[in-house]
């Protein structure tokens, strides 16, 4: 399984840095990841839901440390590649309903 497409959406938020959307083998999207900045540095939160007891459950996940650690450092580098683009004057990616709809 390969990650052939990473759409990074950057947020202006105190530890929220940006919103992910990634493709596996041009067939599966995941969308809602999120690059959170946290007190060791950045990392990948997969997309969960709030519980009735208010904690979150992943509702999509890794099964093993090898496959997350890809997965991170994939997103990670499309994170830093767009913020480039950005700081060069290139235009900030938004999510379109557009994009939404295509599935």
């Amino acid at each position: 399984m390969d990650i052939t497409e990473v759409k990074v959406f950057p947020v202006n938020e105190d530890k929220l840095k940006a919103y992910v959307t990634i493709t596996l083998d041009n067939s599966f999207i995941i969308r809602d990841l999120k690059i959170i900045e946290g007190n060791k540095g950045y990392f990948v939160a997969m997309p969960s839901k709030k519980r009735k007891d208010g904690s979150f459950k992943d509702i999509a996940h890794p099964l093993n440390s090898e496959t997350r650690q890809k997965m991170e450092d994939q997103v990670m580098e499309a994170y830093r590649s767009e913020l480039d683009n950005i700081a060069k004057g290139g235009p900030i990616p938004v999510e379109s309903d557009e994009e939404q709809d295509a599935i």
